[in-house]
């Protein structure tokens, strides 16, 4: 069947166009996508009226495409910056009376649950025991286990654009900005990091979205055009030896170097403290870098109850 997927992320609107059946990986068959930044859009808390404006503007836009791309079936969902919105519910209402598509709020556990079930099924069984992470515009998924069903999936509000937001809204950080940011995110992941770190070092861990694919397009990835079947790695000392270069560099010299877009240049230096943190506090070398992540976990779990398979139970 082709199915429409809507995610309402922190940073970007993207409908996926997908052909999908079970027992086979979804085939993308059309993207379209809007830098939307709610993250940014955020004031005293809620979506601000232009925020608003361009969601219901995309969103609108998006049904069209998928109307034309023939997709019989629509899965809208947002993550972060909606999630986090005193007015999220008032946002999603107006979405869903001027378009007639209603957006499900996805809560932090189900996103990096559905992050860990696209990662499951891209490395395979012989991955043995995962951890996966995702670095958001608004949050970072953490998730662990040895099925398809995490043992354990938390999410924490350091996304990229939120961090960007709230710490380099005046400009370029200086040493003791950075300083004090580094100590916040740190703290923020070891406060929780006994819950994956209980269970002993992961066979595979793996990071997926785009702040982690530009981080490891930085230090020496393959580019995307080589195609998702060619390994991506993210070494920690290669990440660390970035980090200085990375935070002296103004907005035009960071959106040069590959994998950045102009957009996210602002959140690369918060992007990459994050990483750094992640790899530091649960002793990772490395990650392997995943082409799949949120957008198909929720596909595969929508096929899988198409079918009226339990996702928990795994193949026979």
């Amino acid at each position: 069947m082709r199915l429409g997927v809507l995610d309402i992320g922190s940073n970007t609107g993207h409908l996926l166009v997908v052909d999908a059946h079970r027992g086979a990986a979804p085939l993308p068959a059309y993207s379209y996508k809007e830098p939307l930044r709610l993250a940014e859009h955020l004031e005293d808390g809620k979506v601000s009226k232009s925020g608003i404006k361009a969601l219901t503007e995309f969103v609108a836009g998006a049904l069209d495409v998928a109307e034309d791309k023939g997709a019989q079936d629509m899965l809208g969902f947002a993550t972060s910056a909606v999630r986090d919105a005193t007015n999220s519910d008032a946002v999603l209402d107006h979405v869903a009376e001027e378009t007639g598509v209603r957006i499900a709020v996805l809560p932090g556990d189900d996103e990096a649950r559905l992050t860990f079930l696209a990662v499951r099924r891209w490395f395979g069984w012989s991955a043995g025991r995962l951890a996966v992470f995702d670095i958001g515009g608004g949050s970072l998924e953490i998730a662990g286990g040895a099925d398809e069903e995490p043992d354990i999936a938390w999410s924490i509000p350091l996304g990229a654009a939120r961090l960007a937001r709230e710490h380099f809204g005046h400009g370029t950080p200086d040493e003791k900005q950075i300083r004090g940011l580094r100590k916040k995110i740190r703290a923020d992941i070891a406060e929780d990091a006994g819950k994956l770190l209980r269970a002993g070092t992961p066979d595979v861990a793996a990071a997926t979205s785009k702040t982690f694919r530009s981080l490891a397009r930085i230090c020496g990835a393959a580019p995307s055009g080589e195609g998702p079947l060619v390994d991506r790695v993210l070494a920690l000392s290669e990440l660390q030896e970035w980090i200085p270069q990375l935070v002296a560099m103004p907005a035009d010299e960071l959106a040069d170097l590959p994998g950045v877009s102009p957009s996210r240049t602002h959140q690369i230096v918060p992007g990459a403290l994050v990483a750094e943190a992640v790899m530091d506090i649960f002793d990772l070398a490395e990650l392997q870098v995943c082409p799949w992540a949120l957008r198909e976990g929720v596909i595969l779990e929508r096929l899988d109850q198409l079918s009226g398979r339990d996702p928990t139970e795994g193949d026979l």
